[in-house]
């Protein structure tokens, strides 16, 4: 006992002025306390009440002898008290119980008040018979009930139960030792357990510790001890009853005694206050009394005073009051945490500091600042071990980096490696303390450590550390098996690969994993490590990009679907990036593409893509096709724009020093690119499956003539296309090609043998055969006048008139011809002309004589009233209805002639039209001379009189 330690965590209130008032009559029986205030019973059957610094507030009269014993309640502010009154009659016991309603008071006379008392109950009935009383105690059930247990001094605890106000009550008796001598067996304390339902009641006698269950009918004792106590007993807040003997105080629970304290000396008072032990203690040796608060749970005592002789002892407004005997009254209350913890660190018992605050259940920083201290004194006392299990405690509440600095020396590596593990596994490392953490292991070289860290059970699902950051310092220090390890795990794929491809070069381990990760996943990961994949593994890397876009057997399971399915794939436009440095794989990628899916959405893009790679004649990355997803506007091509060739043998374009090997295989690429110019653009198409600008830049730009002519001809340039021979000066191919696309029977344009016609006129060289073949062509479907011929090909000095002799004279005899069948025709319409004058004339100046003796139109005999024409036609009138102004005969043709005239009018105003015609004439001339024989073109506006003549003049001839 006496190793305990001493501290004064305790400090007298009051200035040690603390007394009970002189109103306070008599000698004091009893005291009870709660809801601020403390109650006093004495001797002369008052009652008084104290407030706050033990100052009387009022007193009454409670009983009219003495007072024995009281309690205050705590769910209601009633007070239960038992003394003794004026004996009624012999057979009835002047003990008596009262209940008290301190909020309810009842006048008096004319100067005082007292409360109302409730319930007045006698303790000693027949039934019941009268002892002395030893022990009170109450226990508040659900309102108003209560449980009143009156210990006697027989052995006997007499239950009161009920609403004692309505007098609503049941009594029983409880045995707790039979033994007749009244010494051993008088119960001495009582203390209730309540545990949920369970409703249990303590019972002491000097010779024995008792338990009953009062749940159970008739309530069952059970014995937990044979040795008892003649001193009061308490109740801890753990519901363990405190039993004080002269050797120890023992605690006892519902299944027997539990611990034992052995504080030597005899007990007079004990008490419970805040997990503290109270005791008054009486020392034989010096006959004086001591009294001491223990802390159990940290082995001190808290506080020790001697006092004198202590009659009472209570608990009241966060303070311990004990009532001398002689009226005196200490007041004792406890220190606040701050000035405890300072006493304590004065002495450096920082042990014992952190006890106290974690016995007190103090908030967790104020533990951790203790720890923290505790850490500190160890540090500077060199104990770098212990120090850190202290700051170890500390994580949560202390800023990591104040531990961290003072452990960076490499000594003390093994501290600090310590501390951020623990860190770690409470979620709070920052990637800062992963990377020390983490270059710690590797520094000491301690895989196993290492291994337990990265990959311990759940260690990245819980995100005990930053995986970004393990997987950099692993990598680092070449720990790439649990870098790696670390990606898998964490699902990081793109630092995975990185590690596999970068640091090991595992390309075929890297391979299978992309394989074995989901479609979009996997096309993530392509798209950023196939540069490497493609350099090392092109072969595999393609196959891998196949069933990317493709899903072979997911493709095939949906059947019809397989072109919107196709639409929710990588497209291979996305993958073209990664073959940037190796176009041959990115070719052999393609045309396995387009060999599998034909209905590609990106098929277009496709078709540039190879086009460019087929068409360059050093194997490039496509760039242009790549550009503004197509081609740049300023690139469009240009109508007639001359190729840019190099050397040319026979029409096909020969690559200026390249080896045998490089030009079949531009050769054959150019083949391919013919084949794919012509397959994607099928004759049921309108524009083909790739940019035809596009197409035609990259022609020009390699002088790939084949690809150029077969553009230009399927876009209908056929201007354009005999541009390309005469550029080539191949006029057998010149002339082949106008005989193919000059016929206009086949839709052809015959004006490309006057273009050729002025080639040849132009070129400065001898072509006599080529220009006599040309004039042929011309000659046949009359494309030139003679003239133009001339003056074309007088352009060339090194062509004779022998050339074009055998044309001209064929061209003169032929004008010779129609000038004679022009000179024939005018003849006939001047001979016609003159015979419609004279019939003019003759109808103007001479008399008709109608003859007709039917009429035409009903061929009956003709009779009056009959109409006759100057078209020489007679008609009944009743034949010709309202319509007497013209012949029903003649009339129809007339009209048609007129309409045709109107026509002819209203043709020439459409200037657009008459032009067209000029133009697509193999003569405009004739164009123009049939417009002037219509009187079309020469018509002008005539004055009104001679246009109301001419009006007349057909009126007239109509009849």
């Amino acid at each position: 006992m006496y190793q305990w330690r001493k501290f004064e965590f305790f400090e007298e209130k009051l200035a040690g002025k603390c007394a009970i008032p002189d109103d306070v009559q008599g000698k004091i029986e009893c005291c009870s306390s709660g809801r601020g205030k403390v109650v006093i019973g004495s001797d002369d059957g008052t009652v008084s009440l104290l407030d706050r610094g033990l100052n009387f507030n009022y007193a009454f009269q409670a009983h009219s002898s003495s007072v024995l014993f009281l309690q205050q309640l705590k769910q209601r502010n009633f007070l239960v008290t038992v003394g003794e009154d004026e004996q009624v009659s012999p057979q009835l016991s002047a003990m008596c119980l009262k209940v008290f309603d301190l909020d309810r008071m009842q006048p008096e006379g004319s100067s005082s008040v007292i409360p109302d008392c409730i319930g007045i109950l006698r303790i000693f009935t027949n039934q019941f018979p009268e002892a002395k009383i030893t022990s009170f105690l109450v226990l508040e059930e659900a309102p108003p009930i209560l449980l009143i247990a009156i210990g006697l001094d027989n052995g006997c605890i007499y239950c009161i139960k009920g609403d004692i106000a309505r007098e609503r009550i049941t009594r029983f008796k409880l045995q707790v030792d039979g033994s007749s001598d009244k010494s051993q067996s008088a119960v001495t304390g009582l203390g209730f357990r309540v545990d949920g339902q369970a409703l249990q009641l303590f019972a002491v006698t000097p010779s024995s510790v008792s338990l009953f269950s009062l749940q159970s009918q008739p309530p069952k004792r059970q014995t937990l001890d044979q040795i008892g106590s003649v001193i009061n007993v308490a109740m801890s807040d753990r519901l363990e009853l405190i039993v004080g003997r002269p050797e120890a105080v023992y605690f006892y629970e519902v299944d027997g005694r539990g611990p034992c304290w052995a504080f030597e000396g005899e007990k007079k008072l004990l008490g419970w206050f805040r997990g503290y032990l109270l005791c008054v203690i009486a020392d034989q040796r010096n006959g004086k009394n001591t009294f001491n608060i223990y802390d159990l749970k940290n082995r001190l005592i808290a506080h020790s005073l001697v006092v004198k002789v202590v009659s009472h002892m209570l608990c009241e407004w966060g303070n311990i009051i004990l009532i001398m005997a002689d009226k005196s009254a200490l007041c004792i209350g406890e220190k606040d945490m701050e000035s405890k913890l300072d006493m304590l660190f004065k002495k450096n018992l920082y042990t014992v500091a952190i006890n106290l605050v974690q016995s007190q259940q103090a908030d967790a920083a104020a533990t951790a600042e203790v720890l923290r201290k505790y850490g500190d004194h160890l540090y500077s006392k060199q104990d770098y071990d212990e120090a850190m299990a202290q700051y170890i405690h500390t994580i949560g509440h202390l800023e990591p980096s104040y531990v961290i600095q003072k452990f960076l020396d490499a000594q003390r590596i093994y501290n600090l490696t310590n501390y951020l593990e623990k860190l770690h596994e409470k979620g709070l490392a920052s990637k800062d303390h992963t990377t020390l953490l983490l270059n710690c292991y590797t520094k000491l070289k301690d895989v196993e450590k290492l291994n337990v860290f990265i990959k311990g059970e759940d260690s990245v699902g819980e995100h005990k550390f930053d995986v970004e950051t393990a997987i950099r310092v692993c990598r680092a220090a070449n720990y790439h098996e649990h870098a790696m390890y670390v990606a898998k795990k964490a699902g990081r794929h793109e630092l995975y690969l990185k590690i596999l491809l970068e640091d090991l070069g595992r390309y075929d381990e890297a391979l299978q994993y992309i394989a074995s990760l989901e479609p979009g996943q996997a096309g993530v990961t392509v798209k950023e490590y196939g540069k490497i994949l493609i350099e090392h593994k092109p072969v595999e890397t393609i196959e891998i990009l196949m069933r990317l876009c493709t899903e072979d057997g997911e493709s095939s399971k949906r059947g019809n679907s397989n072109v919107a399915y196709l639409s929710l794939l990588p497209s291979p436009v996305d993958f073209l990036n990664i073959f940037i440095h190796h176009p041959e794989s990115l070719m052999d990628f393609l045309e396995k593409y387009t060999n599998k899916v034909k209905d590609s959405p990106a098929q277009v893009e496709i078709h540039n893509t190879l086009l460019e790679l087929y068409l360059s004649n050093d194997l490039n990355f496509p760039s242009i096709s790549q550009a503004n997803n197509g081609v740049d506007p300023s690139l469009r091509v240009i109508s007639g724009a001359p190729v840019v060739s190099r050397a040319e043998s026979n029409g096909k374009v020969v690559p200026d020093g390249k080896d045998v090997t490089k030009e079949k295989d531009l050769l054959g690429r150019q083949k391919k690119g013919l084949q794919l110019l012509k397959n994607a653009w099928p004759s049921e198409l309108e524009h083909p499956l790739y940019d035809i600008d596009l197409a035609i830049i990259l022609c020009e730009m390699n002088a790939f003539k084949e690809g150029l002519l077969y553009l230009y001809e399927k876009m209908k340039l056929y201007k354009e296309v005999i541009a390309c021979f005469m550029q080539a000066h191949d006029h057998e191919g010149l002339i082949a090609c106008c005989r193919r696309l000059g016929d206009s029977g086949r839709g052809g344009d015959p004006s490309l043998w006057a273009d050729l016609l002025k080639y040849f006129g132009e070129l400065g060289e001898d072509c006599s055969k080529e220009v006599k073949e040309v004039l042929t062509y011309i000659e046949r479907d009359d494309i030139l006048p003679p003239i133009i011929v001339l003056q074309t090909l007088s352009r060339n000095p090194c062509l004779t008139i022998s050339v074009i002799k055998d044309y001209i004279a064929r061209k003169l005899e032929q004008e010779s011809k129609l000038i004679e069948e022009d000179r024939q025709a005018i003849e006939k319409y001047q001979e016609d002309t003159m015979t419609m004058r004279r019939e003019i004339q003759d109808l103007r100046t001479n008399a008709r004589i109608f003859q007709l003796s039917k009429c035409t139109a009903c061929t009956f005999t003709l009779d009056l009233p009959a109409v006759h024409f100057m078209c020489m036609h007679s008609f009944h009138q009743r034949c010709l209805g309202d319509n007497e102004k013209e012949c029903p005969e003649c009339a129809p043709e007339y009209r048609s002639v007129l309409e045709m005239k109107r026509n002819l009018e209203q043709n020439s105003k459409d200037q657009d039209r008459f032009f067209q015609q000029v133009k697509s004439s193999r003569n405009g001339f004739s164009v123009i001379a049939e417009y002037f024989g219509k009187g079309i073109i020469s018509k002008t506006s005539i004055v009104s009189t001679d246009a109301s003549q001419t009006g007349n003049t057909s009126s007239a001839s109509g009849f």
